[in-house]
């Protein structure tokens, strides 16, 4: 079910249990965790947080505002506490918030997450006009080149030749890279559970061992087959690692 009251629109389903909070991706939204939803929202309160990112003023593109905008987003809904779970810049928020609002996170469950390796964020991407090309990066985000269907690569086709959306893309991208996170991860206390493609192009499988080495209440799944978006391309396989995860700890 979509909500949408004030600046805010997000997905909620399931009414049990701890609330979990889910942050997308810089080129994706909501819809990338699909049937991922369904399997947790039988256990767990989900929202699922629209970050309109190419919307609003380009002034405060960057991802302390977006980290900003889920703690309102939080207040918007009564939720003192959540357990995070963010995919790409999704991750990434998260642990900025983490850093900020410690007492307000239970627990992580990250997923190709950037903070600690930004160089597929902005270096030569998008080449405005080029659909070939955005075709090639979009389907190097997925295991399965298949996964990248028409209707996807036309939005972020449609991203990538409008010039506006164009600078904040490449001004989340360098947000990003000032906000690495290398030197706060060792802080973190909360339980944080590292679910990553074995095949990811994205922030490439060096990087989950980084995630895990440097935040001291971690464990680190591998997902066979998969590439950067591992709860959109095996969704059940996903949830049965978050569902496991939060039944130990929680």
């Amino acid at each position: 079910m979509v909500k949408e009251e004030g600046k805010f629109k997000w997905l909620e389903e399931g009414d049990g249990g701890k609330p979990i909070i889910l942050l997308h991706g810089l080129m994706g939204g909501v819809e990338n965790f699909g049937e991922m939803v369904d399997f947790i929202s039988k256990e767990y309160k989900v929202y699922g947080l629209d970050l309109k990112l190419f919307e609003g003023s380009i002034l405060k593109v960057s991802v302390k505002s977006l980290s900003d905008y889920l703690y309102d987003f939080m207040n918007h809904v009564g939720l003192s506490s959540a357990i995070l779970l963010g995919n790409s810049m999704g991750g990434h928020i998260a642990l900025i918030f983490s850093k900020e609002h410690p007492e307000m996170v239970e627990g992580m469950v990250l997923t190709g997450s950037s903070g600690l390796y930004e160089s597929a964020m902005g270096d030569s991407f998008p080449r405005r006009g080029d659909k070939d090309y955005i075709r090639k990066k979009t389907e190097e985000v997925f295991y399965d080149p298949k996964v990248a269907t028409d209707e996807l690569v036309d939005k972020v086709f449609e991203i990538a030749t409008n010039r506006i959306s164009t600078l904040k893309l490449l001004g989340y991208a360098r947000s990003a890279i000032r906000h690495n996170m290398a030197k706060d991860l060792p802080d973190f206390k909360m339980p944080v559970c590292l679910i990553w493609g074995e095949h990811d192009k994205v922030t490439p499988p060096p990087v989950a061992n980084e995630f895990h080495k440097l935040l001291p209440n971690s464990e680190l799944h591998w997902m066979p087959l998969c590439g950067h978006a591992a709860m959109w391309e095996h969704p059940e396989e996903f949830s049965k690692i978050v569902l496991k995860f939060l039944d130990d700890k929680f």
